[in-house]
């Protein structure tokens, strides 16, 4: 642990320290020569508690992420990016980060590492090309099929091309081809990083005024190192919000997808994905009701192996691969940001309780709540308390999950 402190210092020194010697060594002449790159480090801090049915132990997780980073200032439009990141254990390993060996304990998939999380160039013309080549965290959408899955220490970063023109103010286009994955295992994990893949994403969206932002999306997966995660999916999405009078407010969001068998995997297949997500917002409180299903034929099920995971389907994480049966989520999401003035001014509570079964036979899995309350206490500073229950019927066994974590950046 101690070596991992010390390389993480090291890094942190060698991004943000020239520029901070630079800034204080004469104030009235820096402000007159604004510097080219600009050093930042972030904090975050977790205790991560679970208890689950079936492990003879607790999982007990105390673990910090260190992780600095320096942009460059635009010349003619071109910037570069560079980050590394540090996960540190803090204690005892009471917990299976995946390559401890400790399997006693519940997954917490949090290993620790020290490591370069993004190192990309970036060539910006405004509201007309952006695009992007090196490592780099990549969301789109919801990030129910592409995402950085920021909820881990350890990003999941992408060795990848990515590039959005807008032909228009209302429209974009956007093209994607990675061949390396960087997941949130780490590089000393057997599943830490997929190889020599033939990624492709394409997307295209535009704004319908007093409608919503309709998007048209494929991805092709070609993945060797895991060819059960390779796929073909083609969908359409929907996003909108309409005022209805005084502080109301209806949102909604509806998408429709179709994934196919594609490269290495081993059967043929087409399976659907459906959600359905309306709401409503009245002042400083948000409702919403969903339905999520994705298709399973018994053997095979739709897959979203490179999804932010833990934003969907229940904090518990029971449902990070799609059952062969499939799965139909039902759930009712609530937030309310209660206080107008003061230091809880930006505070927010939410609850979430969703009901599992399956697409096929109609099996009941199980039922979780989920709550939380989350709270800025100052600008780059913030503390969360995060809570989940998941109660088992016919899929994995019971487990409750409880975090607290504060993050600071500067």
């Amino acid at each position: 642990m101690h070596i991992r402190l010390s390389l993480a210092w090291l890094v942190v020194a060698a991004l943000c320290g020239p520029a901070s010697v630079a800034r204080a060594a004469d104030g009235d002449r820096a402000e007159e020569r604004p510097s080219i790159i600009d050093p930042y480090v972030d904090f975050r801090y977790r205790l991560e508690l679970v208890d689950q049915d079936g492990l003879p132990n607790d999982a007990t997780a105390s673990t910090l992420r260190i992780r600095a980073g320096a942009r460059t200032r635009e010349w003619h439009g071109l910037s570069a990016h560079i980050e590394a990141e540090a996960i540190v254990h803090l204690g005892a390993d009471d917990f299976n980060d995946t390559v401890n060996g400790r399997t006693a304990f519940p997954v917490v998939a949090d290993p620790d590492d020290l490591l370069l999380n993004q190192a990309y160039v970036r060539w910006q013309l405004p509201d007309r090309v952006d695009a992007q080549a090196g490592r780099q965290a990549i969301n789109l959408d919801n990030q129910r099929w592409i995402g950085s899955v920021g909820w881990r220490q350890n990003d999941q970063t992408y060795d990848a091309v990515l590039a959005t023109a807008h032909p228009s103010a209302a429209t974009s286009l956007t093209y994607g081809y990675a061949w390396r994955v960087n997941r949130i295992f780490g590089p000393d994990s057997p599943m830490g990083i997929w190889r020599d893949n033939d990624i492709h994403m394409i997307r295209g969206s535009v704004d319908v005024t007093n409608f919503g932002t309709i998007s048209a999306y494929g991805y092709l997966l070609d993945i060797p190192d895991a060819p059960a995660n390779s796929s073909r999916t083609w969908g359409l999405r929907l996003t909108g919000q309409r005022p209805v009078g005084g502080n109301v407010r209806l949102t909604y969001a509806a998408e429709y997808a179709r994934q196919s068998d594609h490269a290495g995997y081993p059967r043929d297949f087409s399976l659907s994905y459906l959600l359905l997500q309306p709401g409503v917002t009245v002042g400083p409180v948000a409702f919403q009701l969903g339905y999520e299903r994705l298709a399973g034929n018994g053997v095979d099920a739709l897959q979203t192996p490179l999804a932010t995971l833990h934003a969907f389907n229940g904090w518990s994480d029971k449902f990070l691969r799609t059952p062969p049966d499939g799965l139909r989520d039902l759930y009712a999401d609530a937030t309310i940001r209660p206080f107008r003035s003061g230091f809880l001014e930006n505070a927010a509570f939410r609850i979430v309780y969703h009901d599992f079964r399956s697409t096929r036979g109609d099996i009941h899995y199980g039922r979780e709540w989920n709550a939380q309350f989350s709270i800025p206490l100052r600008p780059g500073w913030s503390l969360a308390l995060k809570y989940a229950d998941y109660d088992a019927d016919r899929f994995a066994t019971d487990t409750r999950k409880f975090w607290l974590t504060t993050q600071i950046g500067f």
